[in-house]
């Protein structure tokens, strides 16, 4: 053999001794093959870690699950009766076919929600769920049921206690609706429509706070202050709690927007500090003792601050005076006081001046801040007096012949047109006292282009507003203000003394609009 051969044998039984090894290297790892490797990588990446958004999700509806488990056991069913009296009348025998028979005590049922805020049987609700009700019943998270008694009621802030005669409750915890901020997760709980959905929890943000529900609850002493949130409230839901992320309660679900009585987007809890303050008076007392300051008011305009130097459009306006005896008036506030602050402490809404001082003692001074025309701020302070335990009810007559009425020309710098008060409006109790004072003018007519526009209203609308001054100069007749407007100035702020109907009679009203 030569040695050429030689060298190619050795070459091959080389080559297939590394081919036999490799074999075996590859037996010995389990290599997978190509189709085994594709499912295997699959498996791999359904093993892989949930991203971020996915894991904050999952924590925020375990985070709603374990609110939802720990508040809900302190949540309460109630069951309102009211039942309307049957007639006494008895009759002679034989005359029961010729007269109607006395009929059975009829019963009207309500039902609502609650949450017990004290081992010993305190609960908090609405007032609206409980008012006049001859007999309440409470069921609990595990369905024992109790006979509750009201310990009292407010109906301005639409708040109730109510109790019932047991020990070892659970809880919940009052939070601080102060601190809450718009767009924060909140959760309402309660017994919507009725025994069939009781206990359900809906889940939503906080979509604005301090809001007012015209139309509701028209007391003059009446505090509005809603949170307003997306969480789904319907009747029945009304005392429930809504909480926030940490299980602590920051409002008494109260109120629904809807043209339809369901839910539409739009619920209303009362704050729990506004409502913590109240309870604690109805616990102590069974009623609730408010101070005021004697002042109608309204919320600032742009206008207003314009007129009275302010960078920003905050504050409220004082209208007018609940009398000669006004602690305000006494003191020396004036109409058109912009009020921007009570003890140091700003003011920027109604809601919060009128809680900042209704929960003070009567007999107590406040330092009040306003703010006058041309930017002259002064501190006064005022001495409280207990509001009125009733208010009087007073019923608008006026006259409604506005569409026979000559409206008179035109005042283009207000847009407006005007008529005296006449002997025929006196009619009306309410207007006595503005006749025996000289008389106003009613407005007749507003321009939709004039600048009064949906600031003031004629009788086009309802009950057409009454303006007793101009710039503080009293307006009998239309000379009067013609002569006051004569020395406005296109652009210039007119500050105009305004009566209008209300739901609670007259009330004055002050009115700044810029002159055309």
């Amino acid at each position: 053999m030569s040695v050429k051969t030689r060298d190619w044998l050795k070459f091959g039984t080389l080559v297939a001794m590394a081919f036999a090894l490799g074999l075996a290297f590859a037996s010995a790892f389990k290599l997978p093959s190509r189709g085994e490797a594709a499912v295997r990588s699959v498996l791999q990446d359904t093993r892989r870690p949930a991203a971020p958004q996915a894991k904050a999700a999952v924590d925020l509806g375990d985070a709603f699950a374990s609110v939802a488990e720990h508040v809900k056991p302190a949540v309460v069913f109630i069951r309102s009766e009211r039942r309307e009296r049957a007639s006494s009348r008895r009759l002679p025998p034989g005359f029961e076919d010729f007269f109607q028979t006395p009929r059975r005590p009829q019963i009207e049922q309500g039902s609502g929600s609650g949450f017990i805020v004290s081992q010993d049987g305190y609960i908090l609700t609405n007032n609206h769920v409980v008012q006049g009700a001859d007999r309440v019943t409470v069921r609990l998270y595990d369905n024992r049921e109790f006979t509750a008694k009201t310990v009292g009621t407010d109906p301005s802030t639409d708040v109730a206690v109510i109790k019932i005669q047991t020990t070892g409750l659970p809880t919940v915890r009052l939070g601080d609706a102060d601190s809450t901020k718009i767009g924060n997760w909140v959760l309402a709980i309660g017994n919507p429509l009725g025994e069939a959905f009781t206990f359900t929890v809906t889940a939503g943000i906080v979509s604005a706070k301090g809001r007012l529900l015209a139309g509701l609850n028209q007391s003059r002493y009446a505090i509005q202050d809603f949170i307003q949130t997306d969480a789904a409230i319907n009747p029945g839901n009304s005392g429930g709690p809504l909480v926030d992320v940490r299980g602590e309660v920051i409002g008494i679900n109260s109120a629904i927007a809807s043209e339809t009585g369901f839910y539409a987007g739009y619920g209303f809890a009362i704050p729990i500090n506004l409502a913590r303050t109240v309870m604690t008076q109805l616990i102590s007392t069974g009623h609730v003792e408010r101070a005021v300051i004697g002042v109608s008011i309204r919320p600032i305009t742009p206008e207003d601050a314009e007129d009275t130097k302010l960078t920003d459009i905050r504050g409220v306006v004082v209208n007018d005076f609940t009398g000669d005896d006004s602690p305000a008036k006494r003191a020396g506030i004036q109409e058109g006081d912009v009020i921007i602050a009570v003890d140091g402490q700003s003011i920027e809404s109604v809601a919060q001046l009128q809680q900042r001082v209704g929960f003070k003692k009567p007999g107590e001074s406040v330092q009040v801040t306003v703010v006058r025309k041309g930017g002259a701020r002064k501190t006064i302070p005022v001495r409280l007096v207990a509001a009125p335990s009733a208010e009087p009810q007073e019923v608008a007559d006026s006259d409604e012949g506005g569409a026979n009425r000559d409206n008179g020309p035109m005042e283009d710098q207000l847009g407006i047109a005007v008529q005296p008060l006449t002997q025929e409006n006196a009619r009306d109790p309410s207007l006595r006292t503005v006749m025996r004072s000289g008389g106003g003018l009613v407005v007749s007519q507003v321009s939709p282009d004039g600048p009064s526009y949906q600031h003031l209203v004629d009788d086009t609308q309802g009950y057409p507003d009454i303006i007793l001054k101009v710039n503080g100069q009293p307006t009998h007749s239309r000379g009067e203000l013609r002569q006051v407007l004569a020395g406005v100035k296109s652009g210039d702020i007119v500050t105009l003394t305004v009566l209008s109907s209300t739901p609670d009679g007259w009330q004055q009203r002050i009115v700044r609009v810029r002159a055309k």
